[in-house]
């Protein structure tokens, strides 16, 4: 990775949040993809695009909304011309966005109960656990920041489960730009933070949550 020259003397602190923020593998074949919930479908098209490669049989969006806000507040600025549903759930809003990429409903899962991202992985794993699904590998489709956050979760709801993650490209919050624009080091670092404001309440619930046999 090429450090812009603005930001040379900045150069170790900026890899050492890319380490730790973004996650990227190579995609194979899956039982699953997991899609967090969120307003902007750029995760959810990937997906979908993945799905008609044939790296997994079901897609696994999950979200009501944010616990934050407490409703769905609509569909992400610059998108709203594109999807204009009346949505009441981020599980409402990215399903349609995968049906209207050619995903067959058939091959859609429902979690539309999750208010934050530890809460898509339990859900989403109480939804699998009641379909009987064995999930060896899953396919974890997010946004390029939220990939190190998404993965502890979803990999501690699904310990026994080798999980890959394939993050859509968001341009101005990618480990390439990021740090150019105070908008993408707020996004960044704000990520960053969440890691560190989470972990006490989060991980209690984790041992709390996770299945018995599983821990």
């Amino acid at each position: 990775m090429r450090i812009h020259e603005l930001t040379r003397g900045a150069e170790a602190f900026i890899r050492a949040v890319n380490e730790f923020i973004f996650v990227k593998d190579e995609p194979q074949k899956a039982d699953v993809i997991f899609i967090p919930g969120n307003s902007s479908p750029e995760h959810a098209l990937l997906a979908a695009d993945m799905y008609h490669q044939g790296y997994a049989p079901y897609l696994l969006p999950s979200g009501r909304y944010s616990k934050v806000v407490g409703r769905f507040a609509g569909v992400a600025e610059g998108w709203r011309s594109v999807y204009q549903g009346d949505y009441e759930t981020e599980w409402d809003y990215l399903k349609d966005v995968l049906v209207r990429a050619g995903v067959p409903e058939s091959a859609i899962l429902r979690e539309d109960q999750a208010t934050y991202t530890w809460d898509n992985a339990v859900k989403s794993r109480a939804v699998t656990d009641a379909m009987g699904l064995r999930i060896r590998r899953a396919i974890l489709c997010c946004r390029c920041m939220h990939a190190r956050r998404a993965l502890l979760y979803y990999q501690a709801a699904y310990p026994d489960t080798e999980i890959l993650v394939c993050p859509a490209h968001i341009p101005g919050y990618d480990r390439e730009d990021w740090y150019l624009t105070r908008d993408g080091q707020n996004m960044i670092l704000g990520e960053v933070r969440r890691l560190g404001d989470q972990v006490n309440d989060v991980f209690a619930m984790m041992l709390e949550q996770i299945p018995s046999g599983d821990r």
